[in-house]
C-alpha cells in the first residue's frame, strides 16, 4: 500500500505511459527476490478485545502506545496528518489495517532463510513491544470473537473514504477492512510474457492456495460453516475490483490490456493532494485523466495518481511492478513461510513453472472460478475439473519442492529451501488444515470457547 507523499507528479498522457509503469519491474532471474507481508490481530490480554489506537477506558494498550514501542528497534514513523499509521524500517515496513491489524511489509530479499531470519526478528520485537502494555498479536484469517461494530478504526485518510463507499458496493466490505488479517508473498518477473506466465498458472492455483492456507472457522466464538471465512468474505466486498478478472486470460493480455482495465473498470477511491484525500470514490479513473470528474475540476492525473490507483484493485493474484499473492489467509509462522516456499518453487524456476502449466494444461478461468466460489467452505474438497482440489495439492506441493531444489539456496546448515515446505507435505499427505486444527480443539479440549484460540495462536 503506498505511503502518503510517496508521488510522481509527471502528467499522464497515453495507456502506454501506464504500461510502461508495469514494465519498469521486469528484471533478469539474477535479481528476483521475495517479499513477505503478513498481518495478524491484536489484542488486550485483560478482555481480548482489539485494541484502540488511542489508550481509552483505563485499559493498558493501544496501537499507537504498540508503535512507539516498535520505535525502539529503529525506523522513521511514517505519519497521515498527526498520526503516527507505522513504521518505515529500511526497505521494510510496519503499517496498520484498518481495525488496526498490524501489517509487515518486508524487504525484497534473496532467499527464504532470510525470510525466516526477518519474520522471527519481526515477532521478536512485537512480543518486546507488546509485553508492557498487555497486549499481544494472533494470526488467523478472520477475527474469532468480535463483531464488526466492536472493532475500532484507525485514523487513516484513505481508510474513511473506504469506510463510506465499502456497504454501496458489498455486503462485506467493512469486514474486509476491520476482521480480515492475510500474508501473502510478492514475486519478480522478468517480461511481460514471463509476467503473464506467473499470473494465469498463480491465479488457478490460488483456490489450492485458500484451501491449504485455511485458518478462519470462527464468527463472534461459534464456528462459521467456513473454513476460509475471510475468502468468502472477498465474495462480497467489491466485485469490481476483487476476484480473478476474466482480462486476465484473454489472448492478448499484458501491461496495456491491464492497464485500460484499471482505469476503465476498477472505480477511483481517492486522490492525494497537498497533504490530504478527496473522497472520488465510485469515479472513473479514465474520465479523470479526461477531466470529467468535477471533485477533480482543475486537477491533472499523474503517475502517482495511477500508481496509488493500482493499490486500489483487489485482484487473488495482483500485478504491481511485481505479482502478489493474495489468497490465503495468515496463519502460524511456519505456515507464513510455507506461503512463501510454495509460490517461489512454483515460479522461479523454470523447471517448475513449466511442470506446473503442464499439470494446470486446458484449465480455464471457468474452472478458477467455480473453485474460488466453493473453497471458502469446503476447502480442499472443493470441486476441480472433474475432481477436488485435494486431488492436485500433492502434485503441486511436489513441483514446488523442485523447483526449491533446483534453486539450491543453503544456509548455515547446508539446508535448501525445501524444509519450508513440510507443512503443506503434511497437509497434502492429509493431515488437518489449520482451521480443521482448530475445530478439533473448540469441540474438544476448549469446551466450545473460542477464546482459548488467543492463547494458542499468539505469536
Amino acid at each position: 500500500m503506498s505511503n502518503p507523499g510517496d508521488t510522481d507528479d509527471t502528467p499522464l498522457t497515453s495507456i502506454r505511459q501506464m504500461a510502461e509503469y508495469f514494465e519498469a519491474g521486469a528484471k533478469p532471474a539474477a535479481q528476483f527476490r521475495i517479499g513477505t507481508e503478513h498481518e495478524k490481530f491484536g489484542f488486550r490480554a485483560a478482555d481480548l478485545a482489539a485494541p484502540p489506537y488511542l489508550p481509552s477506558d483505563g485499559q493498558p494498550g493501544s496501537i499507537r502506545d504498540l508503535l512507539a514501542g516498535l520505535g525502539q528497534f529503529g525506523g522513521a514513523p511514517i505519519l497521515d496528518g498527526d498520526n503516527t499509521i507505522g513504521l518505515k524500517q529500511g526497505a521494510a515496513s510496519v503499517s496498520l489495517e484498518p481495525a488496526g491489524q498490524l501489517e509487515l511489509s518486508g524487504e525484497p530479499l534473496d532467499d527464504l532463510h532470510q525470510t525466516r531470519h526477518e519474520l522471527e526478528t519481526h515477532f521478536d520485537q512485537v512480543r518486546a513491544a507488546c509485553t508492557p502494555l498487555d497486549m499481544g498479536f494472533a494470526p488467523l484469517g478472520f477475527h474469532p470473537l468480535a463483531r464488526r461494530a466492536a472493532m475500532p478504526w484507525m485514523p487513516k485518510g484513505r481508510y474513511a473514504i473506504m469506510q463510506r463507499y465499502m456497504p454501496q458496493v458489498g455486503a462485506m466490505g467493512l469486514d474486509m477492512m476491520t476482521r480480515t488479517c492475510t500474508v501473502q508473498v510478492n514475486l519478480d518477473f522478468a517480461s511481460e510474457q514471463d509476467m503473464r506466465r506467473k499470473l494465469r498458472v498463480s491465479l488457478l492455483l490460488q483456490p489450492l492456495a485458500t484451501a491449504l492456507f485455511a485458518n478462519s472457522p470462527f464468527t463472534e466464538g461459534k464456528p462459521n460453516g467456513f473454513l476460509s471465512y475471510r475468502a468468502q468474505v472477498w465474495t462480497d466486498t467489491d466485485n469490481q475490483r476483487a476476484g480473478i478478472p476474466p482480462v486476465m486470460f484473454e489472448d492478448g493480455f499484458g501491461f496495456e490490456r491491464y492497464a485500460s482495465w484499471l482505469i476503465e473498470h476498477v472505480p477511483m477511491y481517492f486522490v492525494y493532494r497537498d497533504g490530504g484525500y478527496i473522497d472520488v470514490a465510485g469515479q472513473s479513473f479514465a474520465a479523470f485523466i479526461a477531466g470529467r470528474v468535477p471533485a477533480l475540476a482543475g486537477v491533472t492525473a499523474t503517475h502517482g495518481d495511477f500508481a496509488d490507483h493500482v493499490t486500489t484493485a483487489f485482484t487473488d493474484v495482483r500485478l504491481k511492478r511485481f505479482l502478489e499473492m493474495r489468497g490465503a489467509d495468515a496463519g502460524r509462522p511456519d505456515m507464513m513461510l510455507a506461503q512463501s516456499a510454495l509460490w517461489v518453487g512454483l515460479l522461479y524456476d523454470p523447471a517448475a513453472l513449466t511442470a506446473a502449466e503442464a499439470l494446470l494444461r486446458g484449465a480455464s478461468w471457468q474452472d478458477a472460478v467455480t473453485a474460488r466460489a466453493a473453497v471458502p467452505r469446503q476447502g480442499l474438497d472443493a470441486l476441480w475439473r472433474g475432481g477436488t482440489l485435494r486431488d492436485i495439492a500433492a502434485d503441486v506441493v511436489a513441483i514446488a519442492q523442485d523447483g526449491l531444489r533446483g534453486r539450491h539456496r543453503v544456509n548455515a546448515a547446508g539446508e535448501d529451501e525445501r524444509a519450508y515446505l513440510q507443512p503443506l507435505q503434511a497437509i497434502a499427505a492429509g493431515a488437518p488444515t489449520q482451521a480443521e486444527h482448530w475445530l478439533q480443539r473448540y469441540n474438544q479440549a476448549w469446551g466450545g470457547d473460542a477464546g482459548r484460540i488467543f492463547q494458542e495462536a499468539v505469536i
